[in-house]
């Protein structure tokens, strides 16, 4: 982290960074962007390509969206675009779509309210509801980070800058516009943030603003769990998911966000789970680098690993059967994890049907073994049951096993299993489990008494 220092200056004036000295070319942006920008400026509104577009701009990289800040109200905005929507309460946005491309269209926000406006806070000083408009000064203020309130103009093709954001991109710095403590207070979620976007661009987070978020994490307890379940999936899924693990951990956020996880992985003493989530992480960030899909089911199941198995030795003096305590551990930790992270049940009931699935990697009844191969997420299981190795060696030998039977030809495989013994029934309550069912017990016969056959009863 760089030196700490004062709350965020406010130029009363912009700093205009002309074309030569930024780099920034038209061919790199976005065409629809630009027929966006193009238009609201014939329509005689200012219009600015703002935020992370040029920000990662300016850094060289490949923006994934691009957004717009303008003085035109969000029914202005919808006016000249007829395929324009407008969505949101708590900030009212235009989204202009262009077949699977949206281009974001923001109008300027006000910094200051004077009670006529649309703005709504909350007692401990989070932002509710922010529809006050304003001037672009206003809009850099109310932006989060520095780097983040820089506009980009086709009218001149220059940025502006009014708050040292510039400066800031330059030197790869991370730093938060205005107090850092009120501004964690009025969206907890600029903690995240703050974590994602440094792992993401490399940059160093201003000690200033990295000082408040150990003390304010548990504000993020206030955050609706659906906005966090999109945030983590910015965290761990856009291909640099380690680095962020790295970061929550080092600003004190993981026990906010992943409670049961983050005790556990207190008490590693000899690192191995630790060891085995960062090379989920790691081989999560290869997948997305190669432009290969990654599943949330299976990056939860790794991140919540560690706590379901904290709490099946939680469960253990119950002396329940293993599949009922398996199914007992994995239902406690969806259903706490669940009250801070919303976790669809498209993702949660796959991240179940993996942790349940690797009980059976045991079993070598033939029967068995190519009903588990047949399983729907038999390879997800089988993949997590080999980044367990990690945590467990000696699991080295049945991944072996089911490496060598996903390989082999069909009628070897059936050869070599003719010689394993056959299962003593021909089903049982791992394998209903594995498919997501529950067997109901079997109910013993009950022989006739005597009064039952309308006999008189002799018993003593």
């Amino acid at each position: 982290m760089t030196p700490a220092t004062d709350p965020t200056p406010i130029a009363s004036t912009p700093q205009i960074v002309a074309r030569e000295a930024h780099g920034i070319s038209r061919k790199q942006i976005s065409p629809n962007a630009l027929r966006v920008l193009y238009k609201l400026g014939e329509a005689g509104f200012d219009a600015y390509l703002v935020g992370g577009a040029v920000r990662d701009l300016l850094v060289g990289g490949q923006p994934k969206d691009f957004d717009v800040a303008t003085n035109a109200t969000p029914e202005q905005v919808k006016a000249l675009f007829r395929n324009c929507r407008l969505i949101g309460r708590r900030f009212r946005l235009a989204h202009v779509f262009f077949g699977p491309e949206i281009i974001e269209v923001a109008t300027f926000r006000a910094n200051s309210d004077d009670g006529s406006g649309d703005r709504e806070m909350h007692e401990d000083g989070r932002v509710l509801r922010d529809n006050v408009y304003g001037s672009i000064e206003d809009d850099a203020v109310r932006r989060d980070f520095t780097a983040n309130a820089l506009y980009y103009g086709v009218r001149d093709f220059a940025v502006r800058d009014f708050v040292g954001g510039f400066a800031d991109v330059q030197q790869r710095r991370l730093r938060l516009i205005g107090d850092p403590d009120t501004r964690y207070r009025e969206d907890p979620v600029r903690m995240l943030r703050a974590a994602r976007l440094s792992a993401k661009l490399g940059f160093t987070i201003d000690a200033a603003t990295a000082a408040p978020i150990p003390t304010l994490a548990p504000l993020l307890a206030e955050a609706p769990p659906a906005r966090l379940f999109d945030e983590m999936l910015k965290l761990f899924q856009s291909g640099h998911g380690l680095a962020s693990f790295d970061a929550l951990e080092r600003l004190g956020l993981l026990p906010a966000l992943l409670p049961e996880t983050a005790a556990a992985l207190a008490v590693d003493g000899e690192g191995r789970a630790r060891a085995m989530l960062r090379k989920a992480l790691e081989n999560t960030d290869a997948r997305v680098r190669a432009g290969k899909s990654v599943t949330p089911y299976f990056l939860f199941a790794a991140l919540l690993w560690p706590a379901f198995r904290a709490e099946l030795g939680q469960l253990a003096h119950e002396h329940l059967d293993p599949l009922a305590m398996q199914q007992r551990a994995a239902d406690r930790v969806t259903l706490h994890q669940a009250q801070r992270i919303a976790l669809p049940r498209r993702f949660s009931i796959p991240m179940q049907e993996i942790w349940l699935l690797q009980g059976r990697f045991d079993i070598r009844q033939r029967k068995r073994v190519l009903r588990l191969m047949a399983h729907p997420r038999f390879r997800a299981a089988y993949d997590f049951l080999a980044l367990r190795t990690i945590e467990q060696p000696e699991l080295a030998g049945p991944v072996a096993f089911w490496t060598q039977a996903q390989t082999m030809p069909q009628e070897k495989l059936a050869e070599q299993l003719a010689h394993l013994p056959r299962p003593a029934q021909p089903a049982d309550a791992a394998d209903d489990a594995g498919n997501g069912k529950r067997r109901r017990p079997r109910r013993r016969k009950r022989h006739a008494s005597a009064s039952d056959r309308g006999e008189p009863d002799t018993s003593p």
